[in-house]
């Protein structure tokens, strides 16, 4: 069954990802980008095409949800987890995902006035443009592409989307901002609720997740990609790969915002960022 790594791009997913697959997937917490494979992006373009779908016809691949996910969970004694930046939203009709398919969702949000300009460095696009983007529903992936689209959303509806899983008690919502400030408080809090849906009894290895948490240090991290490179940093207009880990702080648009954006940001997202403490 799925647990959905849920969260806008650039809030704190792929630490999140580094956490859990180091966790789960290493013997005594050491920590290197290739366990992050054992957590994979959705949607995943490989993964239709291996089951025949036509990735040309986004009819065919927005009723095809269901069934790829059906078949990631053919063993539902199991629990796995996804990436996703995708809302959760229907598409011509056909959902996203179901009940039926999620175990839980840990939905991970960070103030979009600190995404904005954390999402254009990503994407080496200016700021304006990037705020047009977290400010307007857009999905992303043009038709004519061979690839599975990505519904993004604005930064409000794709945060408003998934909570819809509170009502169902399969529900953690994480702030980026908390999660810096206190690791191991609440990537504990993420194992306790990882026990509650899944039922399991297994043990938290106090010891393993301190190991953990100096493994993942940000300035860490950010050493590991200059000696290693990191496959998920996207590439300028010249083929330079750009830094995926830069900052990882919170109010950095306290002193790198534009008033005019800030002022547009807060106006567009009022109703979210109020709920979440942001204003």
């Amino acid at each position: 069954m799925i647990i959905w790594l849920a969260s806008y791009p650039k809030s704190g997913n792929t630490l999140t990802r580094s956490f859990l697959s180091s966790y789960f997937f290493s013997k005594d917490g050491t920590f290197s980008f290739d366990l992050l494979k054992n957590i994979k992006q959705y949607p995943h373009d490989e993964l239709f095409a291996q089951l025949g779908v036509n990735l040309r016809d986004k009819h065919e691949i927005a009723k095809s949800h269901i069934r790829v996910q059906e078949f990631l969970n053919k063993d539902k004694k199991k629990f796995k987890f996804l990436k996703t930046h995708s809302s959760f939203v229907k598409m011509d009709g056909f959902s996203f995902s179901n009940l039926d398919n999620t175990l839980g969702v840990i939905h991970i949000v960070r103030d979009p006035r600190d995404v904005v300009i954390s999402y254009a460095h990503h994407n080496n696009q200016t700021i304006e443009k990037t705020t047009e983007l977290i400010c307007e529903d857009r999905v992303l992936g043009k038709e004519s592409d061979d690839k599975v689209p990505l519904y993004l959303g604005s930064w409000s509806f794709n945060y408003n989307s998934w909570k819809i899983f509170d009502q169902k008690n399969k529900y953690l919502l994480i702030k980026f901002e908390d999660l810096i400030k206190e690791k191991e408080k609440y990537f504990k809090k993420i194992f306790i609720f990882i026990k509650e849906i899944t039922k399991s009894h297994f043990e938290i290895d106090d010891k393993k997740i301190k190991k953990i948490l100096q493994e993942i240090d940000f300035e860490k991290l950010k050493k590991l990609e200059e000696k290693k490179g990191f496959d998920e940093a996207k590439t300028d207009d010249k083929g330079n790969k750009i830094k995926f880990f830069r900052e990882g702080k919170s109010n950095i648009w306290e002193k790198k915002l534009d008033i005019k954006i800030k002022d547009l940001i807060e106006s567009k997202c009022q109703k979210e960022m109020k709920e979440l403490g942001y204003l």
